[in-house]
């Protein structure tokens, strides 16, 4: 794993958490207990912060970053990233400035934007894009691109996002 300073930043990482030998954490970033990050991931806190919460798993090949403090009002204050408990992020994901509050499904291969905020117990289909400064709101199934509210959620669906996030506890732990 490559674990780097950027300035007088150094990634704040639990015990307990899996980083692939293949990933790259830089910078202003912490990681919650138990949480995961998977082979050819990077995620790069040099020009604002990055929090991952617990159990919170980051799959292969995704990108995670932020935006800096700029002088226009689209970047004024930049946008850091915050993810919160029990999220799984799938397969080459791109997470930019923005927050997922806990207990989300986030898609292979699905793009969020700067100024995002995913509410609790989301899943957001395969392959989408939220545009900037979209809020999505909590107990639904989003789909497209851009992305768009299909339907509420079930209950089974709400309790398979908690089990995938204790299955990626589980298999880190069998990698430590």
């Amino acid at each position: 794993m490559t674990i780097r300073t950027y300035q007088k930043y150094t990634p704040e990482i639990c015990d307990n958490c899996y980083i692939d030998d293949s990933a790259m954490v830089i910078g202003r970033v912490k990681i919650g207990n138990d949480s995961s990050v998977w082979p050819l991931s990077v995620i790069r806190g040099d020009v604002n912060a990055i929090t991952i919460g617990e159990n919170t798993n980051i799959q292969d090949g995704s990108v995670l970053h932020v935006t800096h403090d700029g002088p226009y009002d689209y970047n004024r204050g930049g946008y850091a990233l915050t993810l919160g408990n029990n999220i799984t992020v799938g397969h080459s994901v791109i997470l930019h400035g923005c927050t997922i509050e806990d207990n989300c499904l986030i898609g292979m291969g699905s793009t969020i934007m700067d100024g995002v905020v995913v509410e609790s117990n989301i899943i957001l289909a395969a392959g989408s894009l939220v545009s900037p400064g979209k809020q999505l709101d909590s107990g639904y199934l989003y789909i497209g691109r851009p992305a768009e509210k299909f339907r509420p959620l079930t209950e089974e669906e709400i309790e398979s996002i908690q089990y995938s996030a204790d299955h990626y506890v589980k298999l880190k732990n069998t990698y430590l």
